[in-house]
């Protein structure tokens, strides 16, 4: 919140280059990933919580997931269900510990949560090595649809899927250090073991 114009044109520019976001769901995104990155560094109650964001193409996006609880945003005004208020956000994180994901429109109003993504499974793309479920819901909803997806994953690495693939990946502590090498076309990964954490890097050409 609050990121100097350039450096988020630096940081983000790149993957919605890649991802082909309107002007206004590249604002969505931005909000998206820096609420993604908070949840990935705080955790929730003393522990990491995993959790996913769909954005756009909502009422396709409706029709290949179905809801796993009552959703807890079903009848609240719109105004009250915007990315940017602060209030709110506290609340997307308290419900962010519940199974399922987000279903945001291109304009950052929360359209539900508690969704179980459908999965194709007939696509082994969908399903990434040494990632989860969740990944593959993310790049699944993202094939299938004009939707852009957003994973915190519980090992707090945050991935940014369009178009079944993964577009960006962000490890929160070097976030703030490193915005322009996290955002690429093509990412790269590069271990680090000494720190335990993936770092995404710029491809060559």
């Amino acid at each position: 919140m609050g990121l100097d114009g350039k450096l988020l044109d630096a940081t983000f520019g790149a993957v919605c280059e890649t991802t082909h976001c309107s002007a206004e769901r590249r604002q969505t995104l931005e909000e998206v990933v820096n609420l993604a990155v908070e949840l990935a560094r705080e955790g929730r109650e003393g522990r990491k919580i995993g959790t996913l964001f769909v954005i756009g193409d909502v009422d396709v996006v409706s029709e290949q997931s179905r809801a796993l609880i009552l959703d807890p945003l079903f009848g609240h005004d719109d105004e009250l269900l915007r990315i940017e208020r602060p209030e709110f956000r506290e609340t997307v994180k308290e419900l962010a510990q519940l199974d399922g994901a987000f279903l945001l429109a291109d304009d950052g109003t929360f359209v539900s949560a508690g969704r179980f993504i459908d999965v194709d499974v007939s696509a082994p793309e969908n399903f990434l090595p040494g990632l989860g479920t969740r990944h593959a819901a993310a790049a699944s909803i993202s094939r299938t649809t004009g939707a852009v997806a957003v994973v915190v994953s519980q090992s707090s690495v945050v991935r940014v899927f369009a178009r079944g693939e993964v577009r960006a990946e962000i490890i929160p502590e070097l976030f703030l250090m490193s915005r322009e090498s996290l955002f690429t076309r093509r990412a790269e990964v590069t271990q680090m073991p000494e720190a335990g954490l993936t770092l995404a890097v710029a491809a060559e050409g």
